[in-house]
């Protein structure tokens, strides 16, 4: 039987009763189950899809020594540039031990960090963070956007190339996209530092940075609405709502004859494409063409 289609439907939850005793007697099956073991210790979706395992195993074995217990800190998670792509998101862990985790175009992940503060990655955002020093530097990099549920302890900044926001113990929305910068506060209290702005969010309130411009506004929710798949936007431009569709759905939005600066204030659902659509042009007098299940043309009113 071939080793390496036994070893992909392994990792696939999709062994035959028959395979799996096969698979069982692989002279390295116990070597196979401690990698991907390691890789389980990041919490993601269930999705699994690791196209070259025996080439990542070889580099492991050439880096690798024989241990008693399984850590955090084994040889394995000190390999630099290996990416695992395992339960539907890349980890990159780099020699210096931080660990980088990105999501792909429609996906979203909650991360589990050391100490118990969890974080929800929305889709095409990236964060960064060292687990050695974070019981001393609560401190992660977000490119993107993400939910944050803060454990109580040392002080937790999330940093982005648009600003940084502190807390203690709160949850709270960062999003940062191009030239788009906000946080929204659910619970305790944030601060925020963008450039030579300084403001103290409470809960309900919404710090937003938007082409320089910056604006404070109220929020009644008490989570932020795209964990719970529905992307709500109130004044943005129709562009970066676009923007988001195509994150959301994994697919390209070309404006047609639209002002792609007119604002939007409305929302749309992860769920259904078409009713996605709907709900972005109608409001705005557009329409839209489906040219292929990556590609949607919006389209303005001609002049």
């Amino acid at each position: 039987m071939d080793k390496e289609l036994l070893i992909k439907k392994w990792l696939n939850n999709d062994l035959t009763e028959a395979e799996e005793k096969a698979f069982k007697q692989l002279d390295d099956y116990a070597f196979n189950k401690e990698i991907v073991e390691t890789a389980k210790l990041f919490k993601a979706s269930a999705f699994t899809n690791i196209d070259d395992f025996e080439t990542f195993k070889a580099k492991y074995k050439t880096q690798n020594k024989p241990v008693k217990k399984l850590q955090w800190l084994s040889p394995m998670l000190k390999i630099a540039g290996v990416i695992v792509i395992a339960l539907g998101v890349y980890f990159t862990i780099f020699s210096n031990n931080n660990t980088e985790i990105k999501t792909l175009a429609s996906q979203k992940t909650t991360i589990d960090l050391p100490d118990q503060s969890q974080v929800v990655l929305n889709a095409l955002s990236v964060i960064n963070y060292n687990k050695n020093t974070w019981e001393d530097n609560r401190t992660l990099k977000l490119d993107g956007e993400a939910y944050f549920k803060v454990a109580k302890g040392n002080t937790f900044d999330v940093i982005t190339s648009q600003g940084k926001v502190t807390v203690v113990g709160t949850q709270f929305n960062v999003k940062q996209r191009n030239n788009f910068f906000e946080v929204q506060c659910f619970e305790g209290v944030v601060k925020v530092k963008s450039d030579t702005i300084i403001r103290t969010l409470t809960a309900g309130d919404v710090y937003r940075l938007l082409d320089g411009k910056f604006t404070q506004s109220k929020t009644i929710n008490t989570i932020a609405e795209w964990v719970n798949n529905t992307s709500v936007f109130n004044a943005i431009p129709i562009k970066q709502v676009f923007a988001e569709l195509e994150r959301q759905y994994n697919i390209k939005a070309s404006l047609i004859n639209v002002d792609g600066n007119r604002l939007f204030t409305g929302g749309f659902t992860h769920s259904n494409l078409e009713d996605a659509l709907k709900s972005i042009t109608q409001p705005m007098n557009l329409t839209f063409q489906l040219m292929s299940s990556k590609q949607v043309n919006i389209n303005g009113q001609n002049n």
